[in-house]
């Protein structure tokens, strides 16, 4: 995931729970875990935003989705939170025609970029939010519907002092327990070896959930989870890769 930004910051909600599993109230998140930044956009990303957008695009103001409307069919969902410029996320989509695929970023090129090679590709299978994800899950993406969520490379915030905005922490394991059907799997994968092990240690410790690799193994990078341009970067600079896969199991 990269650092993006919405042109304006919009505040997002989360769900928690008890260690019971009670819903607790909404609250108001303050920290958030993608620094704000602008980029430009190319003649080809500003045509896909106006023209393939309406097509391909999806708003938190309409709220709840249905799904298989949305996409009209009913097939596994795939959720990935922070797609950077969008080129794995087609690469999983063109490969898995079998499987509905939703991109949330708030990158505005990256989602333009990802609309245009979508469109180019023929890709039927996909629909995006720009938006901030805590907000969308809240919103829009109904409970239990979700085959896998995938957060390939976020934002390490690897200083200490930053700790406390890395998206992966208690809540957000619930959050996105919530949304998994049961035997849906929620996939991380990080190149900072620090973060990995903050990763397995929140989700070993999440109820309802059990390591798909066994207690405190990191996965394999599976066959189908292509090499992102965060992934190459992290290799060049001699970091390891983490695949961490734990599946909803109530």
């Amino acid at each position: 995931m990269s650092e993006q930004t919405p042109a304006q910051p919009q505040a997002a909600t989360e769900n928690t729970e008890n260690q019971d599993g009670a819903e607790q109230p909404l609250h108001m998140r303050t920290i958030r875990s993608f620094v704000l930044r602008t980029g430009r956009m190319t003649e080809g990303q500003q045509l896909a935003m106006a023209n393939v957008w309406p097509r391909m695009g999806l708003n938190v103001e309409n709220g709840l989705l249905d799904l298989a409307q949305t996409f009209g069919r009913e097939a596994p969902v795939v959720l990935e939170i922070g797609f950077g410029m969008g080129d794995s996320l087609v690469e999983m989509a063109k490969a898995e025609p079998e499987k509905n695929y939703i991109g949330i970023e708030v990158h505005t090129p990256g989602v333009g970029r990802l609309l245009n090679n979508a469109d180019e590709q023929g890709l039927g299978n996909i629909r995006v939010f720009e938006h901030d994800a805590i907000e969308v899950l809240d919103k829009c993406i109904p409970d239990g519907s979700l085959s896998t969520v995938q957060l390939f490379f976020p934002d390490p915030w690897h200083k200490k002092k930053h700790h406390k905005r890395r998206i992966v922490k208690a809540e957000f394991a619930q959050a996105m327990r919530k949304k998994l059907k049961v035997g849906g799997v929620f996939h991380m994968a990080t190149d900072w070896e620090n973060y990995a092990e903050h990763m397995m240690d929140v989700m070993s410790a999440a109820e309802g959930y059990q390591n798909a690799a066994g207690e405190g193994a990191y996965s394999p990078q599976p066959e189908w989870r292509p090499v992102t341009k965060f992934q190459k970067r992290g290799e060049k600079l001699g970091h390891g890769v983490w695949d961490l896969m734990f599946e909803r199991t109530e």
